[in-house]
């Protein structure tokens, strides 16, 4: 034990050597190496005293450790090294310095050693920090510093503006059940969120938190026209939504398919907003055939029918006279597996064509696909909403009819732009290479943004 003391003592006094060579300039070194020299060995004025006394500075009195240290300190902020400097501060506890030199760290960029000084120096050099970042618009900085030291109270209008960009980028991704949580109830902050769905045209979500919340200032303000024109399902030529939920409706559906001999297809489930929670198994399936589009209630249907669903499935998915169109839609078919195991229907498919293939340097996602091609985007702000209420709003229905009856419009081009492409009709066989015979090893493939 006495032993490990006294190495430790002594790597100190050679740590703190090094230290003075460095400041006389006989060692060539990186700024780095002096943080962690005090990081590694905790070298303590009193240590950098020793050396001096044992050195050929005999004349060194009580303080001119410190003296020293300070020039140096000194020397790195005239060189810019200010997290060097910092480091050094704050190891010798040194606090000669005020406003300015926190000004000329922002003004030089050196954010991280600007805050570090500040965290040292206590609340008032933090909050001047905040003041300044909100000063120069740097908000985002000016919130870090403000959530890292719990200052919510000191700016309530930064805080406020925070809480408002959160729930906005939530609201743009469709997320609109956890924006709402993150309201908490705030009166201000559901306002904004009433005005972020009126903006988007998302008018249940308007009327759904009027009554839920007793916003009477809302209920009689007329919706705005959407800002973006958005494809709707009258576009598409779309002539009836059938839901399924009943055995004859299902025959029905399948026969109708099997006629047409192309399908659309997509699904939607619930999201789950637990992180790393499992996925809610998938609610519906959405089948656009001709100028209709069949909504399976696959919940209901795998509870009461599920030998008949099985059948009617593999009737449309292993059928080689089928040709089934889909977006990324094997992501989508390992969930359905994943959702419903002992249905053989959605472990094989054959004659399908997943249109993400076919432009695979598409970005966007089916929306900005829809966009390329059809010159109109799709509306996805119910994307993400409860797929397991029942019944679905209208809005919810016409979303999901859309999601699939978009796919057979950009099919038709593709198939008739290949036709007209050349005339040996190599188009065609370009994309019929992409239809896959069948599907193995599913979980392979990963589902883009849509």
């Amino acid at each position: 034990m006495e032993t490990s003391i006294v190495d430790s003592l002594k790597a100190k006094d050679l740590a703190a050597l090094l230290f003075l060579d460095i400041v006389r300039g006989f060692v060539n070194y990186d700024e780095r190496i002096v943080e962690k020299l005090f990081e590694v060995f905790d070298v303590q004025l009193a240590n950098i005293e020793k050396v001096m006394c044992q050195s050929e500075m005999n004349e060194s009195r009580f303080g001119m450790a410190q003296k020293l240290v300070e020039q140096y300190i000194l020397k790195l902020i005239e060189s810019g090294s200010y997290m060097t400097a910092v480091t050094l501060l704050e190891h010798f506890s040194v606090r000669q310095f005020d406003k300015s030199f926190l000004l000329n760290m922002i003004e030089s960029k050196q954010f991280k050693a600007a805050k570090k000084w500040a965290t040292f120096i206590g609340k008032p050099m933090l909050c001047v920090l905040v003041h300044e970042y909100i000063d120069r618009n740097m908000l985002k900085n000016a919130k870090e510093v403000m959530l890292q030291n719990n200052f919510q109270q000191e700016f309530p209008d930064l805080y406020h503006r925070y809480k408002e960009g959160s729930i906005k980028k939530l609201a743009e991704k469709g997320c609109w059940d956890i924006a709402e949580a993150r309201t908490k109830g705030n009166r201000q902050l559901l306002e904004y969120l009433v005005y972020l769905a009126m903006k988007t045209g998302y008018s249940e979500k308007v009327e759904e938190l009027c009554d839920q919340y007793s916003l009477e200032a809302f209920s009689n303000v007329k919706m705005p026209e959407p800002t973006l024109h958005y494809l709707r399902l009258d576009e598409l030529a779309v002539e009836d939504i059938i839901w399924v939920d009943q055995v004859d409706v299902l025959h029905s559906a399948t026969y109708h398919i099997e006629e047409a001999g192309v399908v659309g297809l997509d699904c939607e489930w619930k999201p789950n907003y637990v992180r790393r929670g499992e996925e809610n198994k998938v609610s519906i399936m959405q089948l656009a055939s001709g100028k209709m589009v069949f909504i399976l209630d696959l919940i209901k249907l795998f509870e009461d029918v599920p030998d008949v669903l099985d059948e009617c499935l593999t009737r449309i998915f292993q059928s080689p006279k089928i040709l089934k169109l889909g977006y990324a839609f094997i992501y989508d078919a390992r969930h359905l597996a994943d959702s419903y195991g002992v249905l053989n229907c959605f472990n094989h498919y054959q004659m399908l064509l997943d249109i993400q293939q076919v432009f695979k340097e598409q970005g966007g996602g089916l929306s900005g696909l829809a966009q390329k091609i059809l010159g109109v985007g799709l509306n996805k702000t119910r994307r993400n909403s409860n797929w397991e209420q029942r019944p679905l709003t209208p809005n919810q229905l016409e979303y999901a009819a859309i999601d699939a009856a978009v796919l057979l419009h950009i099919f038709d081009h593709v198939r008739n732009h290949s036709q007209t492409a050349d005339g040996e009709g190599l188009g065609i066989v370009q994309w019929k290479s992409f239809v896959r015979p069948y599907v193995d090893n599913i979980k392979k493939f990963k589902k883009g943004h849509q």
